[in-house]
């Protein structure tokens, strides 16, 4: 029986110290969000000549989104930057309901830019992605979901980040645009807070920072030496975040650069959605693990992400451990104490941590946020066993299936697009 206690014991110290690992890059996220939340709110963009601000290509994949697309396409045309130093690009993804036509209805009516590419054949985001790349204009690429609606000063505020010159792309803020539909979707608006406070973190100490998908922004002439995203991962921003790491790029962080968008509402849609993220970050971490051969502060940091389904896995066996520490009955060794004791004093920094997070990320700032606390920890708890499942679909080799989240078009009451 003790063989066993140690044998579990392996894997259950990975998980405690991946998340020593991470406290300082919350506490640093924390720390960052107090400091600079009124800042950002209340600084303006430095105002510039039309000529001196780079020209922007976004691109919107687009597949079966007409109830969203039109509401986007209308946020772009009224994002406030320069009309001639924007570019919308539509690819349609082999669309079978209106998507097509609000697109090009929009096109015939608004003043911006806006190209409706239709791609021949229909095989994923990053596909459609690198066919949009390859009829840009501009000096930034930005990517937007077609349920996302950026506030209007994005573009200004993004492009303060470009002027270093080592940065080759930007992630900006994500917000949940329906977190009062139901439980869940309120369980994921607390779970991107917990994410923008890690992100804060990481860029504040000058660690990995990865792409996320939607509101993200890249330098064309960056993608075209990379030439483009993986076509075969899951995770094209994961996979890209690697990649440009490994080739000594900076990511940075903008959180106030926001743009909003539908959470998954039922389990059924956040199951998919999940085993699409975790797959595609096992197969990226895979991949890169020859990021630890020339081991630098960033790349040991990039692996520790990317390996974060592993860990959450392996977090599976440290109820075992507490099974037997609870019902079996054996002496507990000093080594078990130490990571007995050590275990909750890491958990019960992490949910304060998390709960600071909830306090800082509402505003006005609400106190009242942590009572979902516990709800949080079942919740993440319950993803232990999606990230189980998604390592079961590669050690069968189930053939890779890019699936979309469907969106609705479900919009909080109250929400106002201008706000943080």
């Amino acid at each position: 029986m003790f063989d066993l206690i140690y044998l579990i014991l392996i894997p259950v110290l990975s998980v405690y110290a991946w998340s020593i690992y991470n406290l300082p890059i919350l506490v640093a996220g924390v720390k960052h969000l107090r400091r600079n939340r009124k800042k950002l709110a209340k600084v303006p963009s430095e105002e510039k000549e039309s000529s001196d601000l780079p020209s922007f290509s976004i691109i919107v994949p687009v597949k079966n989104e007409e109830k969203v697309i039109g509401r986007l396409l209308d946020a772009l045309d009224k994002l406030d930057y320069p009309a001639e130093k924007k570019e919308i690009i539509i690819v349609e993804d082999g669309s079978t309901d209106k998507s097509v036509d609000i697109c090009e209805k929009h096109a015939e009516k608004c003043n911006l830019s806006l190209k409706v590419l239709h791609k021949p054949s229909s095989s994923g985001k990053p596909s459609a992605l690198n066919y949009g790349i390859e009829h840009a204009r501009g000096d930034i690429i930005g990517v937007f979901d077609a349920d996302s609606l950026p506030v209007n000063d994005s573009l200004l505020n993004v492009c303060k980040y470009f002027e270093d010159g080592e940065v080759a792309a930007v992630q900006g803020r994500t917000l949940s645009i329906n977190s009062e539909q139901n439980m869940l979707t309120k369980l994921i608006s607390y779970e991107d807070a917990y994410d923008e406070v890690y992100l804060r973190g990481k860029d504040t100490l000058g660690l990995f920072v990865n792409l996320k998908g939607s509101c993200q922004f890249v330098r064309r002439n960056v993608l075209e030496k990379l030439k483009g995203f993986d076509e075969k991962t899951l995770c094209e921003d994961m996979e890209i975040s690697a990649r440009l790491t490994e080739r000594g790029y900076k990511i940075r962080f903008a959180p106030d650069v926001r743009s909003w968008q539908e959470s998954p509402a039922d389990l059924k849609h956040l199951f998919r959605q999940r085993t699409r993220w975790y797959r595609g970050t096992i197969e990226v971490a895979l991949k890169y693990g020859r990021l630890m051969a020339k081991l630098t502060r960033k790349s040991f940091d990039a692996e520790a992400t990317l390996f974060g389904p592993f860990v959450l896995i392996a977090s599976i066996l440290t109820y075992f451990a507490a099974f037997y520490a609870v019902f079996i009955p054996f002496s507990i060794s000093l080594l078990l104490q130490v990571i007995m004791q050590s275990t909750t004093l890491i958990v019960t920094l992490t949910i304060f941590l998390l709960g600071m997070a909830l306090i800082y990320s509402s505003k006005p700032r609400k106190a009242s946020n942590l009572k979902w606390i516990p709800f949080i920890y079942f919740y993440w708890s319950a993803q232990v066993f999606i990230a189980l499942y998604a390592l079961f679909l590669i050690l069968l080799h189930k053939p890779r299936k890019w699936s979309k989240t469907e969106k609705t078009g479900a919009v909080n009451a109250t929400f106002e697009r201008t706000s943080t």
